[in-house]
């Protein structure tokens, strides 16, 4: 899903990023910059938010299974997100090819 690419709506899909993880701003918008995966993340979690806005508007029979709909979507969309955020933070630590430790 995809907003559009005027810089006043990338910038409110990062805003909308960034109220879920207030705490780590800094590293929500450096993803959102240079991994496409999270930008698409960010992208889709603005649409669902802005459909589950509007499910309101739905006609009786249909609007609180949309409204459901998209509020899983919204959940799911931030759980993977997180997982996203929590695995952009490990270090991998590897000897480099070989070396061997000091010898006297």
């Amino acid at each position: 899903m995809t907003l559009g690419n005027s810089n006043s709506t990338h910038l409110s899909i990062l805003e909308t990023a960034e109220t879920h993880f207030p705490d780590q701003k800094r590293l929500v918008q450096r993803l959102f910059y240079v991994n496409e995966a999270f930008h698409s993340m960010c992208e889709d979690l603005a649409a669902a938010e802005e459909a589950l806005a509007h499910a309101e508007h739905l006609p009786d029979g249909l609007r609180e299974a949309r409204r459901q709909e998209y509020a899983a979507l919204v959940d799911a969309l931030l759980l993977e997100m997180r997982e996203a955020l929590a695995q952009s933070k490990i270090v991998m630590l590897r000897r480099p090819p070989n070396t061997r430790p000091n010898s006297p």
